[in-house]
């Protein structure tokens, strides 16, 4: 296997190290914008010397973002090659656009490593849905915003506080908006859904909320409960009605969930023969990541393409009605209060998170 690699960060650099030990796969060329010197590989500055290539069959992406990962990644599909990607935003946001192209040109594309970094749960989710229906995928998916739960729920900081040791060592962007307001964790779940459920949802109908506005005294609400709060995300099927969401959960002490420390990841799928089954690992860092960018080079050789036949559109349908936590401005039925907020009568996720919407300063928790 000949191998086009674009970009070189943590990711690519990652892949390119542990590539050249094998002999079964090489890099050959990788797009930078970097002078980079490497023994076995040119450093180019142009996609057309990787798509145009005809010694190149397989092409990886690691530059993340939309744009011009995508252009180089449909190029690369138009062009006949195979590509492995680790972006859950580029596979998720173009995912009706991709799939039928590779089908088309009958490539293959995998991106395990888009969900759960060193996890192989897309992976995972592939063997289990061969065997059984899957009606359930989800769990704490952001190790970022795991990080800031745990570090607030043990050590009794602030969020600001720890958002920001979470940028000293690496856990967090300088503008962690992606992470923090639930959109990488949104990203996630609704590419588990697709695969585990053989669909295409309407990303516009699967609700997110994140964890921005938590305050210490929310913290400590929920530690007089028992309770430990986590950002959460959540794939439904039943009955051939698909929910999906994403939001701040309270889960009881002694759940596995409750116990996920710092930057780690706990997804699990739920099947109709297996019953529950959950991973546990690194959700990031560069050789973790690689590790499964790799291993789907690996499948790749073996012609082993997508993890799940391309489905139609779907509209997720969030009618599930759940207890909330709510501090900022809720007016509808209450419960019973915790301090300055309220627990309230069951609401559907749906109308929560409309009300959200109007109320962006407020911060609601779903108690499970």
């Amino acid at each position: 296997m000949k191998i086009g690699l674009l970009g070189f960060g943590v990711v690519g650099r990652g892949v390119y190290e542990i590539t050249e030990g094998r002999d079964d796969m090489q890099v050959t060329k990788v797009l930078c914008l970097e002078d980079v010197q490497l023994p076995d590989a040119e450093a180019v500055r142009d996609i057309r010397q990787i798509v145009e290539d005809d010694s190149i069959d397989t092409v990886v992406e690691a530059m993340g973002g939309l744009h011009p990962a995508y252009d180089f990644v449909r190029a690369a599909i138009v062009a006949g090659k195979n590509v492995v990607t680790s972006n859950k935003a580029l596979v998720c946001t173009f995912y009706d656009e991709l799939l039928p192209l590779v089908k088309e040109k009958g490539v293959c594309f995998r991106c395990t490593a888009a969900v759960g970094g060193g996890i192989g749960w897309l992976s995972e989710l592939e063997r289990a849905r061969r065997v059984q229906e899957i009606r359930e995928v989800g769990g704490i998916m952001n190790g970022t915003c795991n990080y800031i739960l745990d570090n607030m729920t043990r050590l009794g900081l602030n969020y600001d506080d720890v958002l920001k040791q979470a940028q000293k060592l690496g856990y967090a962007e300088a503008n962690p908006s992606t992470d923090v307001d639930g959109i990488d964790t949104w990203h996630k779940v609704i590419l588990s859904a697709n695969i585990a459920f053989g669909v295409s949802l309407d990303k516009d109908s699967v609700p997110v909320a994140g964890i921005r506005n938590i305050q210490a005294q929310d913290v400590e609400n929920f530690k007089a409960h028992g309770l430990v709060c986590k950002l959460i995300s959540t794939g439904k099927r039943d009955g051939g009605v698909i929910s999906a969401y994403v939001q701040p959960t309270l889960v009881r002490e002694g759940e596995p969930e409750a116990a996920v420390p710092m930057n780690y990841n706990l997804i699990t799928f739920v099947g109709a023969t297996s019953e529950r089954m959950s991973f546990f690992g690194q959700g990031a860092g560069r050789y973790p990541t690689a590790y499964n960018v790799v291993q789907d080079l690996v499948d790749v050789l073996a012609g082993r393409g997508f993890y799940a036949p391309y489905g139609g559109k779907v509209t997720a349908v969030n009618e599930e009605k759940l207890t909330w936590y709510v501090r900022g401005g809720w007016n509808g039925s209450v419960k019973e209060h915790w301090g300055s907020a309220a627990v309230t009568e069951p609401v559907s996720v749906a109308e929560m998170h409309a009300w959200l919407k109007e109320n962006s300063n407020a911060f609601i928790a779903a108690i499970r």
